[in-house]
């Protein structure tokens, strides 16, 4: 469960020269966007650009300070604000983010907890029930997991622990009413 921050790298989604469709002002009223996803807590943001050399899957600086290619942050969206094109890259960005962080998602099956007497953190990933939750629990004492081919190879129900993380964090993305942000900031 994330602390609330924010982002300073986000990766380029979609790149909307002549702003959002939906937006009901004149064309030349409209200022040019790019819908983005923050790459320490998958926020979804519409940043406003310098100029239009963006390209799709673009990483930009949006912390404090001088930004090379975006000129603010115009505001959090939500997925169902996404357009087309960003829903279809998302998928693509969120596997690509979490291999790049895979330490960090593996720490999560070392460390996670019971957030309830009934829930424990693990069953909040799409296909752990209690038989495969306990059998995570058991192999980590044995020794912590080191990498995702780690678990899948001491788990043998789980072939690809990273597709579970990404269907998770597209879940909290997604869902409005998901109840436990485990890798995302509501």
């Amino acid at each position: 469960m994330k602390t609330e921050k924010k982002e300073i790298n986000a990766i380029v989604l979609d790149v909307l020269q002549r702003g959002h469709p939906d937006d009901p002002r004149p064309v030349f009223k409209r200022e040019a966007l790019v819908q983005a996803v923050g790459i320490s807590q998958f926020k979804l943001l519409e940043l406003v650009p310098k100029s239009m050399n963006i390209q799709i899957h673009e990483r930009v600086y949006i912390g404090e300070g001088e930004r090379e290619k975006i000129e603010r942050v115009k505001r959090r969206i939500s997925y169902d604000e996404l357009t087309q094109t960003a829903k279809v890259e998302l998928p693509f960005v969120v596997e690509q983010l979490v291999r790049e962080k895979e330490p960090e998602f593996v720490q999560f099956f070392n460390k996670s907890i019971s957030i309830t007497p009934k829930l424990h953190m693990l069953h909040l990933l799409p296909g752990i029930g209690k038989k495969l939750m306990w059998e995570i629990l058991t192999e980590r004492e044995k020794k912590p997991f080191e990498s995702f081919s780690d678990i899948s190879q001491r788990i043998k129900s789980i072939p690809h622990p990273e597709k579970m993380v990404v269907n998770r964090i597209l879940e909290e993305l997604q869902d409005p009413n998901v109840k436990y942000h485990v890798f995302t900031s509501k």
